[in-house]
């Protein structure tokens, strides 16, 4: 085994432990950390399979874009994290089947031969062969549709992710500040000037006694 196949193994192991250790860890913001473990050992083994536009775009889109987005969610979400994790153990065993299901599929697709230690080996290219170029001609044209789809998902996704942190909750309508009323008050509305009339002391018999007394 060459040196290159045990780094892409290496990569490959990685990215596995970090996927798995997503959806075990019990904080959001952990598993988004091991998430970013994940993108970045699938990027190299990207590099390594001399795919370098599609590891560079993992790194920039993924781990640079989309996962700050998904912390800004899962941090202004306010997530209960006990009930979150109660029910992960009663749907673990649903959740391995579907793995097996998973992991079949991709071996039937793949094939028995593509499989094993021994079977890593990019193909080498030119100077002048650009998989940049071969990826954007088939995808901006036998598949276009399917491109501008996948935009539209992903803008749906977005300002879903927006009215999920702008939801009032009736326990907190008091941290909210609305704006266009502070910027339409006036003056009369916060101050009023109250006139009241000076009082004048009465001349009580108290008084009058006072005054000729010091008389």
């Amino acid at each position: 085994m060459s040196f290159e196949q045990l780094v892409f193994y290496a990569f490959a192991a990685i990215a596995a432990f970090a996927g798995l250790m997503v959806i075990t860890v019990r904080n959001p913001v952990k598993a988004a950390l091991w998430l970013v473990l994940a993108f970045v050992s699938t990027a190299a083994v990207w590099i390594l399979a001399e795919a370098e536009f599609l590891g560079l775009v993992l790194i920039l889109v993924y781990v640079g874009a989309v996962l700050v987005l998904f912390l800004f969610v899962v941090m202004m979400l306010d997530i209960n994290l006990a009930e979150m994790k109660e029910g992960f153990t009663r749907y673990l065993p649903i959740g391995v089947l579907v793995s097996l299901v998973v992991f079949g599929l991709i071996y039937m697709v793949v094939g028995p031969e593509h499989f094993g230690l021994e079977q890593f080996k990019p193909t080498e290219h030119g100077p002048d062969y650009s998989n940049t170029k071969e990826i954007a001609v088939p995808l901006y044209t036998q598949h276009a549709y399917a491109f501008v789809l996948a935009a539209v998902l992903l803008l749906v996704g977005i300002v879903a992710a927006i009215a999920l942190t702008l939801r009032r909750r009736p326990p907190s309508e008091a941290l909210y500040q609305d704006i266009d009323a502070q910027v339409r008050v006036r003056a009369e509305d916060r101050l009023t000037m109250v006139k009241i009339p000076a009082e004048v002391e009465p001349d009580l018999p108290e008084n009058k006694e006072e005054e000729e007394g010091a008389k």
